[in-house]
């Protein structure tokens, strides 16, 4: 707990900078590009976003979950085809996502709400997205427990997004203006990152010659299965936060689409928490459960169950308190219809950090497919709700349905972490003989 503990204070100092700077930045947007126009870029930032997610593997997860196991003397080989097997499939997914962008602003531009002057930036923006690739190095620098630097790495993000707003707004305010500063920032990002490995001393080791990447699954039983589950998981869960975006834009129009924005925004500071105490507790749960059974980390789950569930009290009644002043004071009255949208996406947040401790669990057990049944299940049950509701409620609906995805998604994994604890019991797992038979 202390070790977690310990890397969520460097990610929440990083992310507390961008929760300050995005208040800002988001305010100059919005004050800048008005209702209609901060919907068009918030389709085509999301749509951008959620095909990235869609195409990428989450490689970071990979090399946390695979790489401790090498990091003793005289196991560099083994490492080192690890990371560039983790650093190939970031680029190769980043070529594929590349294509499927040109393809799809070229065939549904529109659609999405990208007009013919916006095509090239927003396709310029889409391709930074996609090949500023950071999760490899994200891994490598989480595997040697850097999160400090990686934390300073990622506080690059909103102080060029802040500056290249501001930038925008003074001499090019328009849509296109602030996809260059967006893209910018994706990129400088990436550069951050590889510039800290390069410090560390592991760029060498991840470009040492001589080091071919086909015995990786000899190495490693089982990474394939996991590189694929992890990916179909975490494209499900991050992309159900970009999905509901789309649905408004489509079924509703831009402006709906704008306000839905700024409130998803808002609320999903709850939900970035939520991923930051995931991130933080992976690589401890891993080590573990690779070093005494699930017996090591039960009370872990429930301690941080019972803390995840005050907190997100606390936090929702900050909502119903505060939100609505600061959705008017980020982006006028016109913003503030977004209150009861913003109560919906922030329960459904409060939802996803109470049960912040499951899926780590349950990928460091190898029980990858409950999370993807339940990200599966989840999704289906958004865009039944959204579709059911949204010619009622319009934006409304769609709100609904992304706490009604929450609430199953939760609810299946708790199922599955139950299961998991109950197939291993406390005095045998204790004495470490089942440590093994965690998968």
């Amino acid at each position: 707990m202390r070790a977690i503990a310990r890397n969520l204070g460097w990610m929440l100092a990083s992310r507390g900078v961008l929760a300050v700077l995005s208040l800002v930045y988001l305010a100059i947007v919005t004050r800048t590009l008005g209702v209609a126009g901060f919907g068009r870029f918030a389709l085509i930032t999301g749509a951008s976003q959620a095909l990235a997610t869609v195409v990428g593997f989450q490689t970071w997860q990979i090399i946390v979950r695979y790489g401790h196991q090498h990091l003793k003397p005289g196991d560099e080989t083994r490492l080192a085809r690890l990371f560039r097997a983790c650093g190939l499939l970031d680029v190769g997914s980043a070529v594929i996502g590349v294509i499927l962008a040109a393809v799809i602003i070229h065939t549904w531009g529109e659609a999405l709400g990208v007009r013919p002057v916006h095509a090239r930036a927003t396709m310029i923006f889409t391709i930074a997205q996609l090949l500023s690739i950071r999760s490899t190095p994200l891994g490598i620098l989480r595997l040697r427990d850097r999160f400090s630097v990686a934390a300073a790495a990622d506080s690059v993000t909103p102080a060029t997004r802040l500056i290249g707003a501001v930038l925008a707004a003074l001499f090019l305010p328009s849509v296109t203006g602030f996809l260059i500063a967006w893209g910018l920032a994706e990129v400088l990002t990436a550069a951050a990152y590889w510039a800290a490995l390069a410090r560390s001393g592991d760029l060498k080791l991840l470009f040492a010659p001589g080091i071919g990447v086909r015995d990786v699954v000899i190495d490693h039983p089982g990474i394939v299965r996991f590189s694929l589950a992890t990916n179909a998981s975490s494209s499900l869960g991050l992309s159900s936060k970009q999905i509901p975006l789309l649905l408004v834009g489509g079924t509703v129009g831009t402006a709906s689409a704008g306000a839905f924005r700024l409130a998803l925004q808002l609320a999903q500071a709850l939900t970035k928490v939520s991923q930051l105490l995931a991130r933080a507790a992976f690589p401890e749960i891993v080590r573990a459960v690779a070093a005494g059974g699930l017996a090591r980390v039960r009370q872990m789950i429930l301690r941080s169950f019972l803390m995840a569930t005050v907190v997100a009290a606390f936090a929702f009644l900050i909502v119903v308190v505060f939100g609505h002043p600061v959705l008017t004071l980020m982006g006028g009255k016109e913003f503030g219809r977004a209150y009861p949208i913003l109560l919906w996406l922030a329960a459904a947040g409060c939802i996803d950090l109470v049960t912040v401790g499951f899926e780590p669990l349950l990928l460091a057990a190898n029980r990858i497919g409950a999370t993807f049944i339940a990200r599966l299940v989840g999704i289906g049950a958004l865009f039944a709700v959204s579709f059911w509701l949204s010619p009622s409620l319009e934006v409304i609906g769609v709100s609904i349905a992304v706490l009604v995805n929450a609430v199953i998604v939760a609810l299946l994994l708790g199922l599955a972490i139950q299961s998991l604890l109950q197939s291993e019991p406390p005095a045998t797992a204790a004495t470490g003989d089942k440590s093994g038979e965690i998968a």
